[in-house]
């Protein structure tokens, strides 16, 4: 039964690194310009599109 303990010790502290990895992924300066990008795509939609065949509205 020891063994199992080790093993969830174990995961759970590569479990809690691979949180601050991807912590430190998404706050990194290279990645602010594509979130940026990202976060404005919706906005950038033509909105005086006529609907789509098929719907009304």
């Amino acid at each position: 039964m020891e063994i199992y303990s080790k093993i969830g010790s174990v995961l759970t502290v590569l479990s809690f690194l691979l949180f601050i990895g991807i912590v430190a992924w998404a706050w990194s300066s290279r990645r602010k310009t594509s979130f940026a990008r990202a976060a404005m795509e919706p906005f950038a939609l033509d909105d005086d599109l006529p609907p789509a065949s098929g719907r009304k509205g």
